[in-house]
C-alpha cells in the first residue's frame, strides 16, 4: 500500500512510517520540523518538508495514495492554554486543508491521530467513546473539532475516516522539551541524572499510559480495517495508573535515588483517565501487550538521549 503520514517526523509519527517501510509499504512523509527530526526517520520514507496548509503540495503527496495518516498538530496542553489561536489554527485548520485536497485528489480512507484529552473529567472509568466530550483546554477543544471536519467532510464526499483517540503514548525518540515536558520522558530523564521528579499536585491524578509500539500496531489496523467509517475509537492500555506511582515505578526501575517532590498547588490537569479499548479490541483485533514496567525499560535502553544521562 501507498500511504501519507503528516507529521512524519515527529515522535508517533516517526515510529509509525518506519514500521510500515519495514513491512513493504511506500510512505510519503510530510512534517513541517517544527518539532519534528527527519534524522530518525528510515531512508525508506520519502520525506518532504512543509505544511499541511500547501494545497499544491499536498495534490501533489497525496496522487496515487490508498491512505492518509493525519498526525499533524500542536501537542502540547499547557502551551494551547496560552496560544489559543494557534492550535486553532494548526490542529484544526490543518485538517481543514487537509481534507479539501483528498476531496480533490480523491483518497479511500484517513486515520486521524486524535486524543484521549477529549474527555476532560469524567465520573464513569474507563473511557467510552460514547461518553459525552467534556474538553477542559483549547488544545482538547481543537482535536475534537478536528474529529467533527474529518467526518463530516469524509461523509459529504464518501471518504472513509476514522479517529484514533490516543492516550499517553510513551516510548524512545519522545521530545523532552524545556517547557512542560511529557511526564514519563521528565520522569526518566530527572531519574537518570539525580535531579528532582516533580509531580504536578499530590500525584493522585491517574492516566492511562501506552507503549508507542502498541499505538502503532492500533493505527496500521487502522489502514485496512472493515466496517470501521466513521467510528471514533480509543487506543490506550486499559490500564490506570496514578502519576505518584508511575514516579516511583521510575526510581524503581532506574535505581535512583532521586526525590519525588509534590508541587502542590499546581494543577495536575484531570482526576482520572483510563481507556475503554473495548471497540479496538472488536474492531482492530487490538492488544496492547507491553506492561508499563516493560515499556519504561524498553525506553530506558533505545533511547539514545536517556543513556547518556
Amino acid at each position: 500500500m501507498k500511504f501519507l503520514i503528516t507529521g512524519c517526523a515527529g515522535f508517533l509519527g516517526t515510529t509509525l512510517a518506519n514500521n510500515l517501510v519495514r513491512e513493504g509499504h511506500q510512505v510519503r512523509g510530510l512534517d513541517d520540523l517544527s518539532t519534528g527530526d527527519p534524522a530518525r526517520l528510515d531512508p525508506g520514507v520519502h520525506f518532504t518538508r512543509g505544511d499541511v496548509n500547501d494545497r499544491p503540495k499536498l495534490w501533489t503527496l497525496l496522487q496515487e495514495v490508498d491512505c492518509v495518516y493525519h498526525l499533524a498538530a500542536r501537542v502540547s496542553v499547557p502551551e494551547s492554554v496560552l496560544y489559543p489561536r494557534e492550535y486553532n489554527a494548526s490542529n484544526v485548520g490543518g485538517t481543514v486543508s487537509l481534507m479539501e485536497a483528498i476531496r480533490d485528489v480523491g483518497i479511500r480512507r484517513v486515520v486521524l491521530a486524535s486524543s484521549g484529552a477529549i474527555y476532560g473529567d469524567q465520573e464513569a472509568q474507563p473511557l467510552s467513546e460514547g461518553q459525552a466530550p467534556r474538553p477542559l483546554s483549547p488544545y482538547a477543544v481543537s482535536k475534537l473539532a478536528a474529529e467533527y471536519y474529518m467526518m463530516t467532510i469524509g461523509a459529504l464526499w464518501k471518504i472513509e475516516t476514522v479517529a484514533l483517540r490516543i492516550f499517553n503514548a510513551y516510548g524512545p525518540g519522545q521530545r523532552l522539551p524545556a517547557s512542560h515536558p511529557p511526564v514519563v520522558p521528565y520522569l526518566l530523564n530527572q531519574a537518570l541524572r539525580g535531579g528532582s521528579m516533580v509531580v504536578n499536585g499530590d500525584g493522585a491524578q491517574t492516566r492511562d499510559f501506552i507503549y508507542v509500539d502498541d499505538v502503532v500496531s492500533g493505527m496500521v489496523a487502522a489502514a485496512t480495517a472493515p466496517n470501521i467509517n466513521g467510528l471514533v475509537i480509543n487506543i490506550g492500555s486499559g490500564t490506570e495508573t496514578g502519576i505518584l506511582q508511575l514516579a516511583h515505578l521510575v526510581q524503581e526501575i532506574t535505581g535512583s535515588s532521586s526525590n519525588v517532590v509534590s508541587s502542590g498547588k499546581t494543577s495536575g490537569g484531570v482526576a482520572r483517565m483510563c481507556a475503554n479499548i473495548a471497540l479496538a479490541e472488536r474492531r482492530l483485533n487490538f492488544n496492547p501487550s507491553i506492561k508499563l514496567e516493560d515499556g519504561l525499560r524498553m525506553t530506558i535502553q533505545r533511547d539514545a538521549h536517556l543513556q547518556s544521562a
